[in-house]
């Protein structure tokens, strides 16, 4: 019931604040008392993969689902809905979160171009956390051909035990030589290692290091895989593995740090403007509290 009350305020609140006057357009798909959908509406708020696989399907359930909203809308509006007192609190509070929230973006993209962050910060950082990164499970690097044929595949894999180069090997037999040596050359989670394949997984949960697999059938190819390299459970990961993410991270904090700095001054501007008292909570009288409190709080949350 909460949930269904809250999707109702939420069409509520584009009602309350915005006049839905009709579109300049030729094409109608549906009108609800005085609200009319537009065709060209309708697609620009369908999901391009939505409307590419089925654009006449897409174009029906957007209109049916448009018309159930617009009843609800209209009924809302009938009976005054907005005008409750609780339900203007509850507005109130949902306008002032998307408020606050669009605003620190906001602001934050104003002062995005200024923070950066390095490879040299991302390295300092896993160097002084690297306790905090072990691995979950098990890691391995592996080389899969797939083959179109089995004896392409029995040639590859007999070149391979020959030494010949795996990137030479892939481009004569692979059916995706390409994505076989870009995926050979990092490391993956044994767990999701072999992919959709469940035979190359349970290949490469029982071969050595350097072993090749025997070549597995699935559909019309043909595969194997060869273990070249793994990281057993608990160890540190490489910080390649990591780096993007760890600057991600990073970028996410510089960002959060600079918009506190940002509404520090904005209190400290206040404070200088006489705009901001603080009273005792404790006996409800007007007696100010020192500033000092608020200022404290804010600096410890950067």
């Amino acid at each position: 019931m909460k949930y269904g009350f809250l999707y109702i305020v939420s069409f509520v609140l584009v009602v309350a604040g915005c006049n839905r006057s009709p579109m300049n357009q030729d094409h109608q798909l549906a009108q609800v008392g005085n609200s009319v959908l537009y065709k060209a509406e309708a697609k620009a708020n369908i999901p391009s993969h939505i409307f590419e696989a089925d654009s006449i399907s897409a174009y029906h359930n957007y209109r049916d689902d448009w018309i159930r909203r617009e009843i609800v809308l209209q009924e809302a509006e009938r009976i005054n809905f907005t005008n409750q007192q609780n339900v203007q609190a509850q507005l109130k509070r949902i306008q002032d979160e998307y408020i606050l929230q669009a605003v620190q973006d906001y602001i934050i993209a104003q002062h995005d171009n200024d923070i950066t962050i390095t490879d040299e910060e991302a390295r300092s950082y896993y160097q002084q956390n690297k306790d905090k990164f072990t691995l979950n499970e098990r890691y391995v690097r592996y080389r899969h051909l797939s083959a179109g044929s089995r004896s392409d595949a029995q040639n590859a894999r007999q070149e391979l035990l020959a030494g010949i180069p795996w990137p030479e090997v892939a481009q004569k037999y692979g059916i995706n030589p390409e994505l076989n040596i870009q995926e050979s050359e990092r490391f993956w989670p044994i767990s999701v290692a072999g992919g959709e394949i469940e035979q190359l997984s349970i290949y490469l949960n029982i071969i050595g290091i350097s072993e090749i697999s025997p070549i597995h059938r699935e559909g019309n190819n043909y595969h194997f895989v060869q273990l070249m390299e793994e990281r057993p459970k608990g160890a540190h990961p490489e910080l390649d593995w990591l780096i993007e993410e760890i600057k991600q991270w990073l970028l996410l904090e510089k960002r959060k740090r600079a918009f506190n700095s940002y509404v520090k001054n904005l209190y400290l501007q206040g404070q200088a403007n006489n705009e901001i008292k603080i009273f005792n909570v404790l006996n409800g009288n007007t007696k100010s509290v020192s500033d000092s409190i608020l200022s404290n709080t804010i600096s410890n949350e950067e």
